[in-house]
């Protein structure tokens, strides 16, 4: 840790922490509830589309996903694909293999469509999700 962040750190437990107490229980269940936090199917499905928009392979997406902190499928990389295939028999989005094998995914204009709507409507986005997963 750089030292400047290593100084604030020092300032934020003189300071600000140093009226707060917490037992080891609530400790535990602090980090517990952190270690287990997963994003939803939802969000992960959200995400993808967001990510379809342009073309991607799935080792492409896989990095990205990764990038926004969503490690669900980290040691189930078949999840992923699992959702890709989902969207795909939805009409969702669309595939095609390039020369060197690799499977390219983007979103057709039902996965745009869906994605626009999900996004305008965040508090309603379980029931257009639900109408994808279902329809």
């Amino acid at each position: 840790m750089e030292d400047r962040l290593k100084n604030l750190k020092k300032v934020m437990d003189k300071r600000t922490f140093a009226d707060l107490t917490f037992s080891e229980h609530h400790q535990k269940s602090i980090r517990k509830k952190i270690n287990q936090q997963e994003e939803s199917d939802e969000d992960i499905l959200l995400a993808v589309m967001q990510l379809l928009v342009q073309e991607k392979t799935g080792h492409e997406l896989t990095g990205l996903l990764r990038g926004r902190g969503i490690l669900k499928f980290e040691n189930n990389e078949g999840f992923l694909y699992t959702v890709l295939h989902r969207l795909e028999q939805s009409g969702c989005i669309e595939t095609n293999w390039d020369d060197s094998g690799a499977k390219y995914y983007w979103l057709k204009d039902k996965g745009r469509k869906l994605l626009k709507k999900a996004e305008q409507k965040q508090t309603k986005r379980r029931l257009v999700f639900k109408e994808l997963l279902e329809g």
